[in-house]
């Protein structure tokens, strides 16, 4: 199978990230710092957060109080729409960092493909890299013609952090991001539990003694995608992590393949210019 909840696959910068971890939007208050321990004693070592989700702090605290060297554990956080722009961006991060209590963040990506401050933001993050604040930086529901735009700075996105499931494939971005080097990670892989009593995947749970999540999460992973599902259920935290003693057979990846419907069920990121 070749997979374990440890696997990393490489960034450019030569960092390591992990290829499976929690994502934490609409979690708050005491379940959210729950949620993120539960997650690091289950064995997940990527934390995504953001300033939009309000919780950074709690995701701070939750690190802490696991025990665990700060240097075994991927932190993502992203800058807001409002916080963007060449002067605001190292005061996001800084602030950022505070809410984290953390010193550096390994993964800081631009939230959204701001109309008239992406470029500038971009730019804005390079040296932030520099200062020790990021290890990595990247981008979240840029599509082609957004990285377009970032083609002429001399430094690639290290991740694309999108939506994507066997609904909504992107294909295009897809291929743009794995011929420029740039990894993509899943974001919503669960369909937002939309679609987890569809036919085609619930045959495919039955064959494997699977979960229709666990189908899910799988298909992302063996499509090299970097997984993030998001969940606050301690019984579901462990759940989501029991997806690497199995594989899907290459027939049951096609039939998964073949729901591609192109259906959003968060933002739809290629309506921005």
């Amino acid at each position: 199978m070749g997979l374990a909840l440890g696997s990393v696959v490489k960034l450019t910068r030569d960092i390591s990230m992990p290829i499976f971890g929690i994502g934490t939007a609409g979690a708050k208050g005491d379940p959210c710092v729950a949620a993120v321990r539960e997650a690091l004693r289950v064995g997940y070592r990527l934390i995504d957060t953001a300033s939009m989700y309000g919780n950074e702090r709690e995701v701070g605290i939750a690190i802490r109080e696991s025990g665990i060297p700060r240097d075994k554990i991927f932190v993502t956080t992203k800058i807001a729409t409002p916080e963007q722009g060449a002067r605001s961006t190292p005061k996001a991060l800084q602030e950022s960092l505070r809410h984290l209590g953390l010193d550096y963040v390994d993964l800081y990506l631009i939230h959204w493909p701001s109309r008239r401050k992406r470029l500038a933001t971009w730019e804005a993050m390079i040296p932030l890299v520099d200062r020790g604040m990021a290890r990595s930086i990247g981008v979240s529901n840029f599509m082609v013609h957004h990285l377009e735009e970032l083609r002429p700075v001399d430094e690639t996105p290290a991740v694309n952090q999108i939506e994507l499931s066997p609904f909504l494939q992107q294909d295009e971005v897809v291929g743009y991001c794995r011929e420029h080097g740039i990894q993509l990670e899943a974001y919503s892989p669960l369909t937002r539990g939309r679609r987890l009593n569809d036919p085609v995947i619930g045959r495919i749970a039955a064959k494997y003694g699977k979960t229709p999540a666990q189908v899910l999460l799988r298909w992302s992973l063996q499509r090299g995608f970097i997984a993030i599902p998001k969940s606050a259920r301690p019984a579901r935290i462990r759940e989501n992590a029991e997806v690497f003693d199995f594989a899907l057979a290459a027939s049951d990846v096609r039939a998964l393949d073949g729901l591609e419907k192109g259906l959003h069920f968060d933002w739809d990121p290629s309506r921005v210019p």
